[in-house]
């Protein structure tokens, strides 16, 4: 076969794997990001601050950071944004939150996507939560944001309006959504599939060699990890379950690689959405990259040391 079929083909079949993965996380994102939709109409998401605040403190944030924090946790970064435009907060407090935000947002579709990409949401919600607490814990002790005390005025929450408005402007967004996914998607897979034929794969992952050991992957999760490192978890899962289906990766190595894109994925866009509020770039991106590599890595020391725990328990 000529190289020039060959391609072809290749393109074929990388777009019949795409537009098998943007079916797959459209039937979880659209009805999702619905029931947030309806969560956030009816109030119920602004009324649960209450479960937020006792930690506030812990994370050296005023209580009225529970509002961006919540509207983040189970929607995405964009409405968490708006929220802090119009809060009274000290840019290291501000800073704070987009910290934890940027490893722990929109929860419940993207570990719905974690859950089907091979690991349980559950579990890489918690991992992410767990992370997002530390990785605050520590970034306050640099940045030593001024006392809360007083701090946590309450901020009126506005009239909610009709409901057709809200569903209009959900719908606009969730096609141009799709309609970036769908292309994201159709791209990558139409382009992996076209190295794959022509063998190019191991050339573009030897370079990624250190960055995998740094970052505790083995190098053939380098185009899983850099595809969802680029384009986020949506877009990275719906890759990773095509190629589950043609590599065998163990169950250790998935969940070390959403362990490590769980943290720290879509590297690009989403710190971006915060330097509009005037925040240190160096904080949008560093601390949860470090927070990557410290989990992965730790994960990895755990898991050699558990079998030896285990042999001696077995000897004694």
């Amino acid at each position: 076969m000529q190289d020039k079929e060959k391609f072809v083909q290749a393109v074929q079949e990388g777009l019949s794997k795409g537009w098998s993965g943007f079916l797959w996380i459209m039937r979880i994102l659209i009805p999702i990001s619905f029931f947030t939709l309806v969560l956030d109409y009816s109030g119920i998401i602004t009324k649960l601050d209450f479960l937020l605040a006792p930690v506030m403190g812990l994370l050296s944030l005023p209580s009225m950071a529970a509002l961006p924090l919540i509207i983040g946790l189970f929607t995405g970064i964009y409405g968490a944004v708006a929220a802090m435009l119009v809060l009274p907060m000290a840019p290291e407090h501000m800073t704070l939150v987009a910290i934890f935000l940027l490893i722990s947002h929109n929860l419940i579709q993207e570990g719905t996507v974690q859950g089907q990409a091979g690991i349980s949401p559950v579990k890489a919600t918690i991992f992410r939560l767990v992370t997002s607490v530390i990785t605050v814990a520590i970034c306050a002790v640099f940045l030593n944001p001024p006392d809360t005390a007083g701090a946590g005025a309450n901020l009126a929450t506005a009239t909610k309006g009709a409901f057709t408005p809200l569903f209009q402007g959900w719908a606009v967004d969730t096609a141009s959504l799709a309609a970036k996914i769908f292309l994201i998607i159709m791209t990558i897979m139409a382009t992996l599939q076209v190295m794959k034929t022509f063998n190019t794969i191991p050339y573009i992952l030897k370079p990624l060699t250190p960055l995998m050991k740094l970052m505790g992957l083995e190098n053939k999760l380098g185009l899983l990890w850099l595809t969802a490192t680029l384009f986020g978890l949506s877009y990275g899962s719906a890759v990773i379950v095509e190629e589950i289906k043609e590599n065998a990766f163990t169950e250790e190595e998935l969940t070390r690689l959403h362990l490590s894109i769980g943290i720290n994925h879509a590297m690009i866009e989403d710190p971006a959405l915060f330097l509009p509020l005037g925040l240190a770039a160096f904080w949008l991106w560093i601390p949860r990259l470090i927070a990557a590599i410290v989990a992965v890595q730790l994960l990895n020391i755990w898991s050699r040391i558990r079998p030896a725990k285990a042999d001696e328990a077995e000897a004694a």
